[in-house]
């Protein structure tokens, strides 16, 4: 079996941490670099649950997508319950490994996975990376349906395809407009409306849309908006991961047992759609 470090350098030729933002906090949270790795488990979230589930499974590295501490710490104390965490992995010898914004806009990357979970032909990064010559690397990405389908039906696609959660799918604009070209972003993704209609696409599809920016996007174009759980918008690239992973260790004899978690992390647990629709005196402020 491999050592840890040679796995973590195996994953940061996947997802360098120089192309990590600044703000970002990346890498490895916990584990021995000399420890034997055999099995490794994949997850969006670093939470206990998800913790508890790579001990029950026997694993020895856990790579998540959200940081544990992105704000940095001054105490793992175990009655935290990201200090409980890190007392489990440690105790339980299993190390922790970090990519987040480093995966977001890698070749592959969470909007790949998105894309290809949605049954999307990619085009291009919505946003691309300009030290990439290739044009292969970016934030978001651009594609195209095979054939057009209404927002309706692209709606309905979404929540048939993306992993269930509370709050399903949301979408803005009417529902009877066709979508032929679509721009994906997994997680936030309100912070690109700008760059999304630079590129002329007919849907974006992503995760966290609030009111306000939402409202001023649909006033000032016709541009479709699509919304899903953060979660359910990321955890396709655990598998996309696994499978990258997978190839490493065929390649290099290493025998390594990947696994994805099927555990549901968002944080939303209960949906209760409005049965009839309040009076305007009625209506909450």
């Amino acid at each position: 079996m491999p050592r840890l470090s040679e796995v973590i350098a195996a994953l940061d030729v996947l997802w360098p941490p120089s192309r990590a933002e600044q703000w970002d906090a990346v890498g490895t949270v916990c584990g021995d670099p000399d420890a034997e790795v055999g099995r490794v488990l994949f997850a969006v979230d670093p939470v206990q649950e998800i913790v508890d589930e790579a001990v029950k499974l026997g694993a020895d590295l856990v790579v998540t997508h959200h940081p544990l501490y992105l704000r940095g710490t001054t105490t793992v104390e175990a009655g935290t319950f990201k200090g409980r965490v890190v007392h489990t992995l440690i105790k339980n010898d299993i190390a922790l490994h970090v990519a987040h914004t480093n995966a977001d806009t890698a070749d592959p990357g969470v909007s790949d996975a998105l894309a290809g979970a949605l049954g999307l032909r990619i085009t291009g990064p919505l946003v691309p990376d300009a030290s990439d010559p290739a044009g292969r690397r970016g934030l978001g990405r651009i594609c195209e349906l095979d054939h057009p389908e209404t927002l309706r039906e692209f709606t309905a696609r979404a929540a048939a395809r993306l992993p269930r959660t509370a709050q399903g799918i949301r979408a803005a604009g009417d529902p009877d407009a066709l979508v032929r070209t679509v721009a994906v972003s997994g997680g936030s993704g309100d912070s690109l409306f700008e760059q999304v209609r630079a590129c002329g696409v007919d849907a974006y599809l992503t995760a966290d849309l609030r009111h306000h920016p939402v409202s001023e996007a649909r006033e000032k174009s016709p541009l479709a908006l699509v919304d899903a759980a953060h979660w359910a918008t990321e955890w396709p690239w655990c598998e996309q991961a696994a499978a990258q992973l997978d190839a490493i260790s065929e390649r290099h004899g290493w025998g390594l047992r990947t696994h994805v978690s099927r555990t549901v992390t968002d944080p939303w647990t209960a949906h209760a759609p409005s049965v009839t629709p309040p009076s305007i005196s009625g209506a909450p402020n």
